[in-house]
């Protein structure tokens, strides 16, 4: 069965290979890391690498996404931290950079491997609907908005919340995408989900609040 899933999967990334403009696909670039044979570990370094000037709007999808999807209990700390550092270079303006102690946290490629095989059917479907449109809402000054509502997010997203991680993963992950391939559509959407998302996020919080002090008020 596990081979049969894996030839479905390679399957379905052979069908999407090129974005609409023409380069190469996010997924495209994901599965050739995985499959490279020659590395025993993937660090977020190579990432930065292999995605070059794409860099910034690919790696805040990467690590956004997977928060959107069931993830072991504290997924979202973990992946936060690089979230925070390039949600906060696309506000700046900034080319993609991460320190060190960041940059060089890796993974075995068969880790690596099965993070892709998770992410890569949700990326072809959405890469499949993706096209240039609205490109106002792609470039600065509103890229930088969309990066520091990205940035208010991603701190969201570290909270200790019961399930309060998946509406601003998801806001991320869309504007993210709409950024990387200048859809701004897609950018407005997740501008749509981020309202959501701070109210859900924040109505969580005064609940939490509201109960914590019925209870040493009225119960202890």
């Amino acid at each position: 069965m596990p081979n049969e899933r894996r030839a479905c999967v390679d399957q379905q990334h052979k069908s999407i290979v090129t974005k609409p403009s023409g380069g190469r696909a996010l997924s495209t670039i994901l599965w050739e890391l995985s499959a490279d044979t020659r590395r025993e570990r993937i660090a977020i370094s190579d990432l930065l690498v292999a995605l070059g000037d794409r860099a910034t709007g690919a790696l805040i999808f990467i690590f956004a996404f997977p928060n959107v999807l069931p993830t072991p209990p504290g997924t979202s700390t973990i992946l936060g931290a690089p979230l925070i550092f390039l949600a906060a270079q696309l506000m700046l303006g900034r080319a993609p950079w991460l320190p060190a102690l960041v940059a060089n946290r890796s993974m075995t490629r068969s880790d690596f491997s099965s993070l892709v095989r998770r992410i890569l059917p949700w990326l072809q479907r959405a890469e499949g609907l993706l096209r240039p449109r609205l490109a106002s809402f792609t470039l600065p000054p509103m890229e930088y908005v969309v990066g520091l509502l990205s940035l208010l997010l991603a701190v969201l997203l570290v909270l200790p919340i019961p399930l309060g991680n998946v509406l601003p993963a998801l806001a991320i992950s869309l504007m993210a995408l709409g950024v990387l391939e200048r859809d701004g559509l897609w950018v407005l959407s997740g501008l749509t989900v981020s309202v959501a998302a701070v109210f859900v996020v924040y109505g969580v919080l005064f609940a939490m609040v509201k109960a914590t002090w019925y209870f040493f008020t009225q119960v202890l």
